[in-house]
């Protein structure tokens, strides 16, 4: 199974220049800046050193992995599994290199008629418009940007967004998992990664029904009506066509550690530097690590 992943430009990201199409400005880091050479304070040795300086304060843009699938597929559950073999559910939320998104965290503010409709099973969640994709975009980027962003918390009983946000701050690896992740191109660009985990139709119904009625209050004629009138209806029509776009697809979710070992081995690759890569002269899409800061660490929503 091969992974492919797009090159990562150093790049200072804005909502801005995203809708207007145009490319952020790009910043290059030379191997001469990861090889700790130390030439004299002369000629072009001081300029080495001076460039070596200023791109220390460059923010290291960060590896941005989209996973999609249907419903219940196990998109949080094999982002988990990733989460579990890096060790980094064991770390200390302040210094974890590694966070998990979810765009379920994005659903918009229903007006009134909207949120009777979802109380009574009647709103499609599973449509794109459901989702707030401005707020995911400006999320993304500042986060490629390296700051701190305040998640959305959703409600999912009373079928509306809380007071309250989830801090994240900057991180190595983020992992942005959704049904619908790969829909939006402007949101689908983003990703240097995009990961489609692929489960059959009855066992992610099963698993919602199981969900839906134990998690989010919901009876069984209820789920099972949304389900054959909103839920399978827009999976056909937005999800599944979008797994064309996946540089890798996971069968049987997080019952697949033959993929997810992959896609483990490659994240530590990037989390470690790729430095005798970059010494080679390949850049490989990644800045080396530098030492966190305490204000500079990373968070994962609870």
């Amino acid at each position: 199974m091969a992974l492919h992943s797009e090159p990562s430009d150093f790049c200072t990201c804005t909502l801005s220049q995203r809708r207007g199409g145009a490319p952020p400005p790009v910043m290059v880091k030379t191997a001469d800046s990861f090889s700790g050479r130390t030439d004299s304070m002369t000629g072009d040795g001081e300029s080495k050193l001076d460039n070596q300086a200023e791109n220390e304060n460059v923010v290291r843009q960060p590896f941005l992995i989209g996973v999609a699938g249907g419903t219940a597929s196990g998109k949080s559950s094999v982002c988990g599994k990733i989460m579990e073999l890096l060790g980094q559910n064991k770390i200390d939320h302040h210094q974890r290199q590694v966070v998990i998104l979810s765009q379920d965290s994005f659903y918009r503010v229903l007006t009134p008629d909207q949120k009777s409709k979802a109380l009574k099973g009647q709103f499609n969640f599973d449509h794109p418009d459901a989702f707030d994709n401005e707020l995911i975009v400006k999320t993304l980027c500042d986060i490629m940007d390296g700051r701190t962003v305040q998640i959305p918390v959703y409600d999912f009983v009373t079928h509306s967004r809380k007071e309250e946000t989830v801090t994240v701050y900057p991180a190595d690896v983020v992992l942005f998992e959704g049904i619908l992740m790969f829909y939006s191109q402007e949101i689908r660009d983003l990703f240097q990664m995009k990961l489609f985990v692929d489960t059959d139709a009855d066992t992610r119904l099963s698993r919602r029904v199981l969900r839906d009625i134990s998690e989010r209050g919901r009876d069984l004629e209820q789920v099972l009506s949304q389900y054959i009138t909103f839920v399978k209806p827009a999976f056909e029509e937005f999800c599944l066509p979008t797994k064309k776009y996946a540089d890798v697809i996971i069968p049987r979710g997080a019952d697949n550690m033959v993929a997810i070992n992959l896609i483990v081995q490659h994240i530590q690759d990037i989390l470690n530097g790729g430095l005798t890569k970059r010494l080679n002269g390949y850049l490989n899409g990644h800045n080396t690590p530098r030492k966190r800061h305490p204000s500079e660490s990373s968070s994962r929503p609870h």
